[in-house]
């Protein structure tokens, strides 16, 4: 029988941590090789500590782990991109946290898929470098994690007739998965309204390259839209509430906070 490497390297973006003990930290990260992982930094928070640069939120990272009793141990971190703009304001920390929660609610532990470390890196990298706006990025990410669980919604046929979509306002029903005509929605329980607009840039999030995708530019009512679209099915599919939204919602309230860190 095959035993378990001891110590091995792996490229890791951090996902959240939490303080445990006096001075270590227990870490959820992301990573290219094995997945997501739970692994504890020892004595990071000690005002000594050289590892403690190197894995903070969002931070990717090469790490040397070493099995433990019951978690993997960082005995090596070295930062390969700490992603410093994703902490200069609190709307884009808000984003870059939600992308975070998403990977973090979606995955299980050990189980190894590039597409989602290669996506959550994109995801990122973008809202790190500023150059789109944080909502298309976001969005974006969404569809195309979407695509990678397994639950990409239909947009083009009825998903209760079959029948192929009209341009004009539809339904979504997150239980059967993807849009409803007007005829089928308007009595289906659970179906909510969705504007033609809105799944018009769905589609072309579906179907696109991001350097495609960035050149749509949806208004801020679609925008809007959109992201309730999403959170609907989202919530449905994980069967609970995210966090990070409620945080995103009260910062946009707060225009004086978007710039406080």
């Amino acid at each position: 029988m095959a035993q378990k490497f001891r110590s091995f390297r792996v490229e890791a973006i951090v996902l959240k941590h939490r303080d445990y003990g006096e001075a270590d930290r227990l870490l959820t990260i992301y990573t290219r090789q094995k997945g997501k992982l739970q692994v504890l930094a020892k004595g990071v928070r000690k005002v000594r500590s050289q590892k403690a640069g190197h894995l903070e939120p969002f931070s990717l990272a090469s790490l040397q782990l070493a099995a433990g009793r019951t978690w993997h141990l960082v005995s090596q971190a070295e930062a390969q991109d700490i992603f410093i703009n994703l902490t200069s304001d609190l709307e884009t920390l808000g984003y870059a946290s939600y992308v975070a929660e998403l990977v973090d609610r979606f995955t299980f532990e050990e189980e190894e898929n590039l597409p989602i470390f290669n996506l959550l890196k994109q995801a990122l990298t973008r809202l790190n470098e500023g150059s789109y706006p944080a909502q298309l990025v976001v969005r974006y990410f969404e569809v195309r994690l979407l695509d990678v669980l397994g639950f990409r919604p239909e947009l083009q046929t009825c998903v209760v007739s079959g029948d192929e979509i009209q341009p004009e306002n539809q339904y979504f029903s997150a239980a059967l998965g993807g849009v409803v005509s007007p005829q089928a929605g308007k009595t289906l329980s659970g179906a909510v309204p969705v504007s033609v607009n809105a799944l018009k840039y769905l589609r072309h999030f579906q179907r696109s390259s991001f350097n495609e995708a960035a050149r749509a530019d949806p208004s801020p009512p679609i925008y809007h839209e959109l992201e309730i679209l999403m959170q609907y099915y989202l919530t449905y599919i994980l069967e609970r509430g995210l966090n990070t939204p409620a945080f995103l919602r009260k910062v946009r309230r707060d225009p004086d906070a978007k710039g406080q860190i």
